[in-house]
């Protein structure tokens, strides 16, 4: 695993592949179907893991999660970058951050809190997570009144910071004057786009960041990691087609849930059996399961084909 301090080649290295969190139905900790789904990413040349609202962090128990992130740690590969995520009340970014200080994780993510919050409470909070941590977080924007820019890239300069996950739905991902303004005060290398493939090619060739995360990838990881490759070295008609093939789950997530359709899509898909979501989310519906079962599967079928493709060169 990787345990050295974050670069900006380390965000560009790999998609960083944002999963559920597999239970049992007694919601305790489902390590084989956790470390199935982890294969299956790594099998496919993912290197980068972000445990976040994907794997329902925000609903973990202060009294799991030192369980949970022992386990993580020991089911990535050793050249896997694992990130967790803490939070997001204040109350619980300090207590997990007691309890990452003793972790060999180089950072982990604050969830964000919309409310009760301001701008300078947040870069107050998470100055201070980052002291009790001892290591430096990555700060996740999700929506233009979270953070100020200049207070992020306060963060970023006194070192509380490494990077951040900019994850704020836009309808034209190229205009985002937030954006802009972030990136006047930090490094874009240092900015991942945190919304999947859909608005990853945009924020990459507009905006210059350097990385993209993914809940799809846990079905096509060699498809994601395609697209990473087709961005980096500028073909772009290239990575738009690739693209095409998430873009019926994708629609699915964002119609329904993307956290729950995600979860369940991996059970669906055949890759790892997710089990129930921890409470307070619960699994899709039945018929809602029925409209993400062909997506699903057609999505993995897809990305082995790649892996065909790819074996027969």
């Amino acid at each position: 695993m990787k345990t050295t301090s974050v670069t900006a080649a380390d965000l560009a290295a790999s998609v960083f592949a944002v999963p559920p969190l597999a239970r049992y139905s007694d919601l305790t900790l489902n390590e084989d179907a956790n470390r199935q789904l982890i294969g299956y990413l790594e099998a496919g040349g993912v290197r980068s893991l972000m445990y976040g609202g994907n794997a329902n962090f925000y609903n973990i128990s202060v009294s799991e999660y030192a369980e949970v992130l022992d386990f993580l740690v020991d089911a990535v590969g050793p050249d896997t970058w694992l990130i967790p995520s803490f939070g997001p009340d204040y109350g619980k970014l300090i207590d997990q951050a007691r309890i990452l200080r003793g972790s060999k994780v180089p950072t982990a993510m604050a969830l964000p809190m919309t409310f009760p919050a301001t701008s300078d409470g947040i870069e107050t909070g998470l100055r201070r997570a980052a002291v009790t941590m001892g290591k430096p977080l990555l700060l996740y924007i999700k929506s233009d009144n979270y953070i100020a820019p200049e207070a992020a890239g306060r963060l970023m300069r006194d070192g509380s910071v490494c990077a951040i996950k900019y994850g704020t739905v836009r309808p034209d991902p190229a205009q985002d004057d937030y954006l802009r303004r972030l990136l006047d005060h930090v490094d874009p290398k240092l900015v991942i786009s945190g919304i999947g493939e859909r608005p990853a090619i945009a924020h990459l060739r507009q905006f210059g960041l350097g990385g993209f995360t993914s809940g799809s990838v846990c079905l096509a990881p060699r498809g994601s990691m395609a697209i990473l490759a087709a961005i980096k070295r500028g073909d772009w008609a290239t990575a738009e087609r690739l693209r095409e093939a998430f873009i019926p789950l994708e629609d699915l997530r964002d119609g329904i849930s993307p956290i729950r359709t995600l979860h369940d899509a991996v059970t669906l898909a055949g890759i790892a059996d997710m089990g129930p979501l921890l409470p307070l989310l619960t699994g899709l519906a039945e018929a809602e399961r029925q409209r993400v079962q062909p997506a699903a599967q057609a999505l993995r079928a897809w990305d082995e084909s790649l892996s065909k493709a790819q074996a027969a060169e």
